[in-house]
């Protein structure tokens, strides 16, 4: 199941601060904020698609989400590989590489990423 944008961005709110009260995820927002019953919603349908759940104290509800950002990204990246990259992630690295104007410094540190993990899965 996939976030709409609205969602993604209140998930991302809520991934920063683990959990947090409808007043903490509306202080979350820039100006201009949305509305407390636009947030209310999102939540709603975040929670039927178990992305979050709450904890209710009295009649306010502690959010906190019920996916970790790392698992739904990894989902993400990989649904990306797989349906426009013929699964190839050799052919994402290589469109990712070539198309995003990455400076040398910043290729050099993908480079190092990928020597690390070469030699983790090596041990």
């Amino acid at each position: 199941m996939q976030l709409s944008k609205a969602e993604e961005q209140l998930m991302k709110y809520l991934w920063k601060l683990e959990k947090a009260f409808m007043k903490d995820l509306l202080d979350a927002y820039p100006d201009p904020k949305p509305a407390t019953t636009t947030v209310a919603t999102l939540l709603k349908r975040m929670q039927d698609k178990n992305f979050v759940d709450y904890t209710l104290y009295g009649k306010s509800r502690e959010y906190y989400p019920l996916v970790k950002k790392t698992d739904y990204f990894s989902k993400h990246v990989n649904g990306l590989i797989k349906n426009f990259f013929n699964n190839s992630a050799s052919q994402f690295a290589s469109f990712f590489t070539s198309e995003t104007n990455l400076s040398t410094s910043e290729l050099e540190e993908l480079k190092k990423i990928v020597d690390q993990q070469i030699k983790k899965q090596k041990l």
